[in-house]
């Protein structure tokens, strides 16, 4: 089937997006194929509606639309007092599907990885540090991978942080729910522990 240029080039391509294998990027041509030029026209004009307009906030790094800053940094509701640190723009998206943070963010681009060339210098960690220095942060929150890469960060940024009194946080880690406790790997197992609450 993929011996057509055409539609070898799109599953080629589509095969490139993280999650999507060479099975699903078939079916995906195959949709393509299926749907009316003009509902095709639309996906495109979407697609290049994105790569055009939006970009990055220049205070947090999250996604902004046609604007120097984000809905979280421009709306005025929100507490700017308090900052969760994430490594990436879908971490802000889970957060906010939460529906019960409304603090403010920075997004450091990933997380200290030495193995894949990741040292503090490829994030920005630089201008998280600015920040701090201009704005009324009380309160950071970490929330990052909970991976030896996302512990590292944390661990490096806590030795940074801590001469700024300012108070920290991280996001507790554990066992999800409906899971066995067999299956579970020792380090999430270890942050189980150490989150305990109190009954």
């Amino acid at each position: 089937m993929t011996s057509i240029e055409p539609l070898k080039n799109i599953v080629q391509e589509l095969s490139k997006i993280p999650g999507i294998g060479h099975k699903t990027a078939q079916r995906m041509a195959l949709y393509l194929l299926s749907i009316k030029a003009s509902e095709l026209d639309y996906l495109i004009e979407a697609i290049k509606d994105l790569k055009d307009n939006v970009g990055f906030c220049k205070r947090c790094f999250y996604l902004s639309y046609k604007t120097d800053l984000c809905t979280h940094c421009s709306d005025e509701h929100r507490d700017k007092n308090k900052l969760c640190l994430v490594s990436d723009s879908k971490d802000v998206l889970a957060i906010e599907k939460m529906g019960r943070y409304n603090g403010i963010y920075h997004v450091l681009g990933g997380v200290i990885s030495p193995l894949d060339g990741i040292g503090p210098e490829q994030l920005r960690i630089k201008e998280f540090l600015q920040r701090l220095k201009t704005e009324e942060i009380k309160e950071i929150i970490f929330a990052l991978t909970p991976s030896i890469e996302g512990e590292t960060t944390t661990m490096y940024l806590t030795k940074l942080l801590k001469p700024l009194n300012i108070q920290l946080s991280q996001i507790a880690h554990g066992i999800p729910l409906g899971s066995d406790l067999e299956w579970a790997d020792e380090l999430t197992l270890n942050r189980a522990f150490e989150g305990r609450n109190i009954l």
